[in-house]
């Protein structure tokens, strides 16, 4: 047992922050409040906030050189313990890592934050999830079984995708609902017709599973959200018809890695859009080990857009309520998990979290400064 004494509380849903101790039991909190008994942790002049939730990563992206299958496995290593050093204490993997991190991870094997996985992006023949590429072919990055098929022609054969997901472990089905960028920009975009969009999420449901749709443009967005994704990723040109068509969903904006880009004020836009409809926002980094941009990063971009205390919320309350882990995780309330992360200070100020944090806690157990 482990009381925290002397920090403020921050508490997501309110973007409020009080004074308070806090007494961990095991991997749970156990009570909040003031003048509480047992083994004592000094947070004076800092602010307590929950673990950070990480809605959109690649934890292990596949690397444009050609080596051995290992590297892309092994370079996830050390950036999974990097992110659980940094706070970020639970991670929706947006494609690449296979069920075999989650295995390492349960087992102590290494170190990070928990990992929910989708495996693959399912796409139409030509779409998101086809590695084809002229002159070459075929050109498959993982081969590895572990990582199915993502491909799927018609409904019936969008189904059987989501199965071959499920079956080698995905916690979240991946749609690509768009092409990438490059493909939306030069209208070379292809996107799965709208039955089997519809397909897949029914399938999915019937898996026990949630989609996330990758979707940049307004067609695609009012696609994805209309067949019943849960949550819309990227979302850069949002326009007033994808905004409603988002009040069912959770939008996750990914704003970094196209922060410098040309199309960086257009993304803002429509998070602002989003905002003022009232769809809800979840926080995602779309990480990628290369280049080292995560969750820090997007929240200070976030933050310019929504404000500290909204930036906080879509990052910890907010992401656990799309992950359907609300009643788990996200907040700093008796009985739920015990992540943490204390930060000097006792403002909002996201610039430079990392700079900032001085301590964080993973299931009740805090994190070795050399994690």
């Amino acid at each position: 047992m482990t009381v925290l004494v002397g920090a403020r509380v921050f508490d997501p849903e309110t973007g409020d922050s009080t004074r308070a101790d806090v007494r961990l039991d095991g991997s749970r909190i156990a009570e909040v409040g003031l003048g509480l008994d047992g083994p004592r942790v000094d947070c004076s002049g800092g602010l307590l906030i929950p673990g950070l939730i990480d809605c959109h990563a690649h934890v292990a992206f596949p690397r444009p050189e050609p080596l051995p299958r290992s590297a892309r496995i092994l370079e996830a290593v050390p950036v999974l313990r990097g992110l659980l050093a940094r706070g970020i204490t639970t991670v929706r993997d947006a494609w690449g890592a296979d069920a075999g991190f989650k295995h390492a991870l349960r087992a102590g094997w290494i170190t990070g934050p928990d990992l929910l996985i989708s495996l693959r992006q399912l796409s139409p023949t030509g779409g998101l999830g086809d590695s084809w590429e002229p002159p070459a072919g075929a050109v498959d990055h993982y081969g590895d079984p572990s990582l199915p098929d993502p491909l799927f022609d018609g409904p019936d054969a969008a189904r059987a995708a989501v199965r071959r997901m499920v079956r080698a472990g995905a916690d979240w089905i991946k749609a690509g609902a768009s092409g990438a960028m490059r493909a939306v920009r030069a209208g070379t975009d292809v996107r799965p017709a709208d039955d089997e969009l519809t397909a897949l999420v029914d399938e999915a449901r019937r898996c026990g599973r949630d989609v996330m749709a990758h979707a940049h443009s307004t067609a695609a967005v009012v696609s994805a959200a209309r067949a019943g994704a849960r949550s819309i990723e990227h979302g850069t040109f949002l326009d007033d018809s994808a905004v409603a068509a988002l009040a069912g969903a959770w939008y996750v904006p990914t704003l970094s890695p196209i922060s410098d880009s040309e199309f960086a004020e257009a993304h803002r836009r429509s998070v602002r859009l989003a905002v003022d409809a009232g769809v809800r926002i979840a926080a995602g980094s779309d990480l990628a080990p290369r280049p080292h941009v995560d969750l820090t990063t997007e929240l200070r971009l976030l933050a310019a857009v929504l404000g500290e205390a909204a930036a906080l919320k879509a990052a910890t309350s907010e992401a656990a309520r799309l992950l359907r882990l609300d009643d788990d995780r996200g907040r700093i309330e008796p009985g739920l998990r015990a992540d943490l992360v204390l930060l000097d200070g006792t403002d909002l100020d996201v610039t430079d979290l990392p700079g900032r944090t001085r301590a964080v806690w993973h299931d009740g157990e805090r994190v070795s400064a050399a994690s």
